[in-house]
């Protein structure tokens, strides 16, 4: 008796091996020859007109029913899109326009207190002066000065009046 081991994958892989290259061959010559390219493409055309006959009839189906094809949808999306970029284009121009205001109101806000610090600077130095006046009256003597009669015009005296506009343009005449 001999000593022999049943190899299951070898048996299994020259068969594997001699279908495949029977199968390969037999591929090859289809492939190769013209009638097998014209039915190809005469499968390819028929799946062509299939499949617009079913786009067709959708798309009728779809106006029918009133709602959007897939055409229609795409173009809103687009639309929205375009609307969205117009909207952050917005908001940044109102972000830069905020930015100028904010920094606008901070100088506004610099502007006050400086002016605030002017004023009271102006108000010592006002309360100063004011003093300093006050000293040099207070500091120099005036003098006595004799008791003055009320300017009241005699009674037989003529008072004088202030000319009128036509009193002053005609001619005086020597007495």
């Amino acid at each position: 008796m001999t000593n022999q081991t049943f190899d299951a994958f070898g048996i299994w892989k020259e068969m594997y091996d001699r279908t495949e290259s029977a199968f390969r061959d037999s591929i090859q010559s289809t492939l190769e020859q013209p009638a097998f390219a014209e039915g190809l493409g005469q499968v390819q055309k028929q799946y062509l007109q299939y499949q617009g006959l079913v786009n067709g009839m959708t798309e009728s189906y779809l106006k029918q029913v009133n709602v959007p094809s897939r055409d229609e949808i795409a173009s809103i999306a687009s639309l929205v899109i375009n609307v969205e970029s117009k909207l952050i284009d917005l908001e940044d121009q109102l972000d830069v326009q905020e930015d100028a205001h904010d920094s606008h109101a901070k100088e506004i806000k610099q502007l006050k207190t400086t002016v605030n610090r002017l004023d009271k600077k102006l108000d010592t130095v006002i309360e100063l002066l004011t003093k300093q006046v006050e000293a040099k009256a207070a500091a120099t003597p005036t003098p006595k000065a004799a008791p003055q009669k009320p300017l009241t015009p005699a009674p037989n005296a003529q008072v004088k009046t202030a000319a009128t506009p036509a009193a002053k343009n005609t001619p005086q005449t020597k007495k």
